[in-house]
Parts: C-alpha cells; sequence; structure tokens
C-alpha cells in the first residue's frame, strides 16, 4: 500500500473587518516523540479496518503537521494528501451550528425563537413548540436520526411530525433536526444554506478549499469513498443533507477551522462571536456536554469517557438531558469533538483550545467510530505532553 508522510507547518490567522487575510504555509518537521504516536495510533487503522486511506491533521501550539497515508482512490492509486477532499458527514453540523451562532450575532436570530417565525407554515405543529436552540442541540422532542422512508416532503413531515417528549427533556441525536435548524438559519439571513456557506461562512473562517458542492477544478482532489463491500460511493444527497452532512474538505483547511475554533480572537468580530458561541454548553447528557454543534468534555478526558459519550446508545437512542441554567462555556480546560460519517467516509475532529492542541482525522472508509477515536484520544496525550 502506498503511503506518504507530509508535513506542514504554523498558520498565522489575521483578521481583517469581514474575513481572514491569506495564510502562509512554511515546512517544519514534526518532533519525533509526535511523528511516531501518530504513526503508531492511525497507520495501522489501514489494514486493521480496510481503510483505502486516511488523512490526518495535527495542530500544537499553532504548529501544524499532516500525516497521509494510502489511496485517495483505489483504482488510480492516487496518493492520499493534505489537499485531498474527504466527505465530514455530520462534522458538517459543527458548520451549520457556527452559521447560526453568527446569525444570532448579526441578530438576524435568536435561538429562543420557534420554528415558524421563519417557516409560517410549520405554526400551530407540534414541532413548533420547540425553539431552534432544541433543534439544535437535538433535544426538540424526539426527531429520529434520519427522516423515514415515504415521508411526502421535508415540510409535510415536519408539520405531521408528533413529539415523544417535551422539547429540552431528551437528546436524541438527528440529522432532521439540525437540518431544519440550518434551513431555518438560511431563511432568517434571506439565501440559500449552500450559496452561504460557500460566499459567507466559510470565507469568513478562512477556508479556502471548503464546499458543499464540490466545483469541477476540484473534482480530481475528491476522494472516493468506499462502502462496506468495497464499492466506491459518494454521498448521496437527501432532504436538508447540506445542512446535516454535506460538507466536503481536506486536512489542510480543517486545521485552519479547528484552529479558527482555538484562538477564535484571531477572528473578524463577529465570526469570532459566532465561533465561542459554539464552545458555549447547553444540555448535559450523560458525561458529555452538548453545544451547538461541538460536544465537551472536561480535559484530560479518559479514554472510556470519550467512547461511552460517542457510543452507539448516544447515536441511536433518546438519553435524558439537564439544561445547564445559564448556559456557559467550560470553567476549565475542555476537549471538543465531533464524529462523522457518510456511506464511505469516516471523520473525527477533537481539539483542546487551553491546551492549543487539535486533531483532525479523515477516511475514505466509513469504519468503526471507537478505534478512530481510541487513535486520536492516544495522538492528544502525547500532544499534551509536548505542551506542558
Amino acid at each position: 500500500m502506498f503511503i506518504t508522510n507530509r508535513i506542514a507547518a504554523p498558520l498565522a490567522l489575521a483578521a481583517v473587518t469581514t474575513c481572514l487575510s491569506s495564510i502562509a504555509v512554511f515546512a517544519a518537521e514534526p518532533p519525533a516523540a509526535i511523528a511516531a504516536a501518530v504513526d503508531a495510533a492511525f497507520r495501522p487503522l489501514l489494514e486493521q479496518h480496510g481503510v483505502p486511506g486516511i488523512a490526518v491533521g495535527v495542530s500544537v501550539g499553532g504548529q501544524q503537521y499532516f500525516f497521509n497515508y494510502g489511496a485517495a482512490a483505489k483504482d488510480t492509486g492516487a496518493p492520499v494528501t493534505e489537499n485531498t477532499l474527504f466527505e465530514l458527514g455530520s462534522v458538517s453540523k459543527t458548520f451549520t451550528a457556527t452559521l447560526g451562532a453568527y446569525a444570532d450575532a448579526l441578530d438576524r436570530l435568536a435561538l429562543d425563537d420557534h420554528p415558524s417565525k421563519y417557516l409560517p407554515e410549520l405554526d400551530g405543529a407540534a414541532i413548533d413548540k420547540a425553539s431552534l436552540l432544541h433543534l439544535a442541540t437535538y433535544t426538540a422532542g424526539g426527531l429520529p436520526l434520519q427522516f423515514p422512508n415515504g415521508a411526502g416532503g421535508m415540510e409535510s413531515y415536519f408539520q405531521q411530525w408528533t413529539a415523544d417528549a417535551t422539547p429540552g427533556e431528551q437528546r436524541r441525536y438527528s440529522n432532521p433536526s439540525i437540518g431544519l435548524f440550518g434551513h431555518l438559519t438560511a431563511l432568517a439571513l434571506n439565501d440559500d444554506f449552500a450559496h452561504l456557506m460557500e460566499t459567507e461562512m466559510f470565507p469568513r473562517l478562512g477556508l479556502e478549499d471548503t464546499y458543499i458542492e464540490v466545483p469541477e477544478a476540484a473534482m480530481a482532489r475528491y476522494a472516493w469513498g468506499y462502502n462496506k463491500d468495497g464499492k466506491p460511493t459518494r454521498v448521496n444527497p437527501g432532504w436538508l443533507a447540506a445542512e446535516a452532512y454535506g460538507v466536503k474538505s481536506s486536512t489542510a483547511d480543517m486545521m485552519r477551522f479547528v484552529e479558527a475554533n482555538i484562538a477564535p480572537d484571531t477572528l473578524a468580530p463577529l465570526v469570532q462571536r459566532a465561533v465561542e458561541g459554539t464552545h458555549i454548553g447547553y444540555f448535559q447528557v450523560g458525561e458529555m456536554v452538548q453545544g451547538l454543534g461541538w460536544e465537551q468534555y472536561p480535559f484530560p478526558v479518559s479514554l472510556e469517557r470519550l467512547l461511552a459519550g460517542n457510543s452507539s446508545d448516544m447515536a441511536m437512542k433518546p438519553n435524558p438531558a439537564e439544561a445547564l441554567v445559564p448556559p456557559a462555556a467550560p470553567e476549565g480546560p475542555a476537549l471538543f469533538n465531533k464524529t462523522g460519517s457518510t456511506n464511505g467516509f469516516g471523520a473525527y475532529v477533537a481539539f483542546v483550545p487551553d491546551s492549543k492542541i487539535g486533531v483532525v482525522m479523515l477516511a475514505n472508509k466509513n469504519f468503526p467510530i471507537p478505534a478512530r477515536i481510541t487513535a486520536t484520544h492516544a495522538v492528544l496525550e502525547q500532544l499534551a505532553e509536548a505542551v506542558d
């Protein structure tokens, strides 16, 4: 199997009035301990889980390193690089959350608004008892993981949906939930969601290579994903796909996003407020705190706690939710994380702002989440030692 290691280094984020300035990349060698930790954690996953290619980005103290393994496409053997585009799956939700927080900073919406304010067709429906905050945190009252087969239309589905819990009482992870939040955000901003992301939000975050719809000029760098049968596949969009799982990006760009989250004060003021808004915790769910997009844990965090917070029970079942009053950013060091999957891709992002460390892992196979988290946790422990 073709394996490469490529490394790049510090990115300086400089805010201007509406967006970030261009970013310079300089070559640097990773410390031996970090390189060894990444290699030991991620290289074995290719063979263990039949993953064609994995791209890993690491940030420590403002320094970035990229480690690339395997192939972006089996038929051509094209190597994975830090510029290979991968489907992010549900990591996309963190961008939807950031856009919603940005609209809030602009005073174009409020998190305690209800859906019918922006979509009058939902007036009187059960979903209208939930707030935008409930939609963004999967606590609207029992929306399912996916839209059910046979639903007559997106708006019709929400008009007919019936709740099985009072908003705010339980967290049930749901694409329709945060998908509707993104859709309502776009309505509040009087624009199409994908257009807003690609022309407003991504550029304001300093992202140069992140898309909802991959342009023709970038298609050669768009990896093929591989399903459980080893067949090539890419995402098949459905209702609210762009809002819930539709973003494609590279580790180079995702490192920019991670560093924007580590140091939001480098961003323009309204974008800073938006990013910081996604770091506020709203609900305690087991040992995890649910914010807008990101999920939080005190740091350092044990592998067992991180696995429990990202377990199939957390993703597939309702879990009791306790509102944090008042909502607040973590009082001490915290790890923020989000997993993501499509039929052919798997992703995981985790970072600790107080320690200025972060890891992005993108792969062109949806391999088990516990393996992604175990590998990333091992690397984060090494990074934490490096900054002590």
